[in-house]
């Protein structure tokens, strides 16, 4: 396999040639155990995986090199690319660990198996329940919630939102459940530059009201009864269809939105009640704004608010994780309409990061990465937070209402510094291995590390006071 893979990238472009051999050797010393269909799969709240993409014809086209291995069932590698001060190539090999990770050969199905289907039974049992792509522009997000692609035209029958579907009428017929008298409703929504609109009611615009009880409920939402998996297959053609999309760098047909379809179960004799729900999200593609095509001032502010959407979840998922009494919810609509899938204690959410294996895209794998170890550090004893005190009434969270500019002002803050005191540790890394060789000059490189090391001090005080800053904005957000 190995041989047929070196095959394939023989002809690597000249400048990345050395890259694409030293991975080819490195793959060559691993023992590859990837995921199978027999695998145990344990009971969790939080649950972490990773998807990673074949090279597509474009990358395969320009001669891009797979930086990207899996070699086994929660461990993936990225091969970095690097030069050292000399201009000298080398690796470094950083791996990440999660509950499972899924290589370029799975499928759908596989991948269903181990992420979104643990979670059906739980909203039988009265539970709350999420699973989210999330990844780069062209990672394979919506492939993978929505079904295979052939060319432009999609088979929404081999995306997770149908297999979940199909599973869910599966347990509605099970002499376990069947007693419960539970019927399926099935809404779609995207979230576009902050505003919610039902895909299944022509795009029509919907506001987000919250009570004092922070219950969140997205007003004139279309609930549709469904009768089978086929019925859900329909309306997720029917949504897809209506989507927002755009062009970037990475995707001519990019999705702009943040996808949701809920799957929910209420009781037949009270149709108000609800019972459980599955939240099923593909969230937008996370790209900086000079990966845009375009420099009109529309599309450079809808990637703004994509990114900034992005930023308020990995907020609240770091709030959670660190048993914040405050979580910030309100610093997004999707934060806001996601709010009851994060808390309780019959919550339940899986993240699948999904990853492009190509050298360009490394930067992107390695932040996709990154912001998956966030998600992971969730644990299962978060606290709901408070509510607060008032009048109990449906107040709106306001269609036109924008972020707090000073909480968000200072989030950006603390991942701005955050990503300099890593830049510089990684700096300091590779002085470190410098100064390991033999060759070394310490008086030559001592200004050099005292510089470094003057830098680090600095950014750690900045950033030590920008999270400060942070806390005391969303305290008073």
């Amino acid at each position: 396999d190995l041989l047929t893979k070196k095959g394939k990238f023989s002809e690597a472009s000249r400048p990345n040639q050395k890259f694409y051999d030293m991975i080819q050797m490195f793959r060559e010393t691993m023992e590859i155990t990837p995921v199978t269909t027999t695998d145990l799969i344990e009971p969790q709240k939080i649950c972490v995986c990773v998807r990673k993409r074949p090279l597509n014809k474009q990358e395969v086209t320009k001669k891009e090199i797979d930086v990207v291995s899996v070699p086994g069932k929660g461990t993936l590698l990225v091969h970095e690319p690097k030069h050292k001060v000399d201009l000298t190539k080398y690796l470094e090999n950083q791996a990440f660990h999660f509950d499972f990770s899924f290589d370029e050969s799975a499928t759908n199905e596989l991948v269903y198996k181990f992420t979104a289907q643990p979670l059906v039974r739980s909203i039988f049992e009265g539970g709350m329940a999420t699973c989210f792509a999330y990844g780069q522009t062209g990672s394979g997000k919506t492939h993978t919630m929505g079904g295979d692609f052939t060319g432009k035209q999609q088979n929404s029958a081999k995306g997770i939102y149908a297999l979940a579907a199909r599973d869910i009428f599966t347990y509605l017929n099970h002499r376990t459940y069947a007693n419960l008298n539970l019927s399926v409703y099935v809404s779609f929504f995207e979230i576009y530059n902050g505003k919610v609109y039902d895909l299944l009611n022509k795009k029509t615009k919907l506001r987000v009201l919250e009570d004092d009880r922070q219950q969140v409920q997205v007003v004139g939402l279309e609930e549709v009864l469904v009768s089978s998996a086929e019925d859900v297959i329909k309306i997720i053609k029917i949504g897809s269809a209506c989507r927002t999309s755009g062009q970037t760098s990475a995707n001519a047909n990019s999705s702009r939105s943040h996808a949701i379809l809920q799957i929910i179960l209420r009781y037949n004799d009270r149709a108000t009640t609800l019972h459980g729900k599955f939240s099923l999200v593909d969230l937008a593609g996370n790209e900086r704004g000079t990966d845009v095509s375009s420099n009109d001032r529309s599309i450079m502010v809808e990637t703004a608010e994509i990114n900034r959407s992005l930023l308020a979840l990995k907020e609240c998922i770091r709030s959670l994780g660190r048993n914040s009494d405050h979580i910030p919810f309100r610093m997004s609509t999707l934060t806001k309409v996601l709010r009851d899938s994060f808390i309780g204690e019959k919550s339940k959410t899986c993240m699948i990061a999904m990853v492009s294996p190509g050298m360009a895209s490394c930067e992107y794998t390695m932040n996709t990465l990154r912001y998956a170890d966030r998600v992971k550090e969730l644990n299962g004893n978060s606290k709901a937070t408070k509510p607060s005190k008032g009048k109990e009434e449906l107040s709106s969270s306001s269609e036109d209402e924008n972020v707090d500019l000073s909480v968000y002002d200072a989030i950006s803050r603390v991942t701005e510094l955050e990503e300099k005191v890593y830049a510089d540790l990684k700096r300091a890394n590779m002085l470190v291995q410098e100064m390991d060789n033999i060759s070394y000059n310490i008086e030559e490189g001592l200004p050099c590390l005292m510089a470094y090391s003057q830098e680090l001090m600095d950014n750690i005080l900045m950033l030590q006071s920008a999270v400060d800053q942070e806390r005391q904005a969303t305290q008073t957000h």
